[in-house]
C-alpha cells in the first residue's frame, strides 16, 4: 500500500467515525418494523430466494447496525467487517439490544487476511468500493473468503455519478471529471453524492464488471437502483437521480475452484447450475 493510499484509508476511517457519531443517514440502525421481515428488506429482488438461515454471511464494509442486524434476525451467522470502529460499535450495541449474535472485525475491505479462506456462503457489500483505489483488490479478497458457488451481492457508485462536478445556470449537470481519471477524486462543487471528509476513487465499468469476472466470479444479474424523485428540489439528490444514475448493484457467484484456478488462469471454472 502506498503512503497516499495509507493516508486516504486513515482519513476515511476518521471521517466515518465522525459520521457515525453525528448520526449519518448511513449509520441508521435497523428498526422494529424492518426486523419483522428482515430478508425482504435486505433482498427486494429475490437474489437470496433460498434464505440465509444457518448460513455464514459476511457484511463487508457495512458497519452501522443495519445490515448485520437484519441478517442475524433472518437466522444467519453474521460477521461484519468495517474500517470504522464507531460504525462497528453500532453493530455491537444493536446486537446486544436485540439479543442477536454478530461478530465485528475492524479491517479494510481490500485486506481480509484476518478471515479464513472459503468461510462464507454470502458476502453482501453496500456502496463502499469508492473508498479504495483498486476495486479488483477487493474482489480478490472476496473471492478468497467465499465458498465455492457462494453469492456476492455488491453495490457501487456509477462512474458518471462521480464525474459530475456541478450544475450550471440552467440546472444542467456538468461532467467535470475525466472518465479515465486516476487517483483520489478532487473536491467538487456539488458534493450531494459525497460523504463529508472522505476520499473517493472512480472505478470504470470495465473494472466494476470485468474485474469481477477476472477475479473468479460469474455475474448473474445487474440492476440500477432508481433514486429519481420528480417532486424533489434541484438541490436534492432525488432531482439529480432523474438525470444521473447513482448506483450499480451486482449479483455474482463464486466459480468453483479447480486445480487450474489461480491468478494466472482466472477463466477456468466448473459450472454447477
Amino acid at each position: 500500500m502506498t503512503e497516499s493510499s495509507a493516508d486516504s484509508r486513515d482519513g476515511n476511517r476518521k471521517a466515518w467515525n465522525r459520521l457515525a457519531r453525528s448520526g449519518s443517514l448511513f449509520a441508521r440502525t435497523a428498526t422494529d418494523e424492518e426486523l419483522r421481515d428482515p430478508l425482504r428488506v435486505l433482498d427486494g429482488r429475490g437474489w437470496l430466494a433460498d434464505g440465509v438461515r444457518g448460513r455464514d454471511v459476511l457484511c463487508l464494509a457495512s458497519g452501522g447496525g443495519w445490515q448485520s442486524i437484519l441478517y442475524a434476525a433472518a437466522g444467519a451467522r453474521v460477521t461484519v467487517v468495517d474500517l470504522s470502529e464507531e460504525m462497528l460499535r453500532l453493530d455491537d450495541e444493536q446486537a446486544r439490544r436485540r439479543g442477536l449474535s454478530v461478530r465485528t472485525i475492524s479491517a479494510s475491505m481490500d485486506d481480509l487476511s484476518v478471515l479464513d479462506e472459503a468461510s462464507f456462503d454470502v458476502v453482501h457489500q453496500p456502496v463502499s468500493t469508492c473508498y479504495v483505489p483498486s476495486v479488483e483488490a477487493v474482489y480478490r479478497q472476496v473471492a478468497r473468503v467465499l465458498k465455492d458457488d457462494g453469492i456476492y451481492i455488491s453495490q457501487h457508485k456509477q462512474p458518471i455519478s462521480l464525474q459530475v462536478s456541478h450544475r450550471n445556470q440552467r440546472q444542467q449537470f456538468v461532467i467535470g471529471l475525466e472518465y479515465y481519471h486516476e487517483g483520489p477524486l478532487p473536491r467538487q462543487i456539488d458534493d450531494s453524492y459525497r460523504e463529508s471528509g472522505t476520499t473517493e476513487y472512480l472505478h470504470r465499468l470495465e473494472q466494476l464488471l470485468g474485474g469481477l469476472c477476472r477475479s473468479g466470479f460469474v455475474i448473474e444479474d445487474v440492476c440500477e437502483p432508481m433514486r429519481a424523485d420528480w417532486s424533489a428540489p434541484v438541490s436534492h439528490y432525488g432531482y439529480r437521480g432523474r438525470f444521473v444514475p447513482p448506483y450499480l448493484r451486482i449479483l455474482a457467484r463464486r466459480r468453483v475452484r479447480t486445480s487450474a484456478d489461480d491468478a494466472a488462469s482466472p477463466a477456468i471454472w466448473v459450472p454447477t447450475r
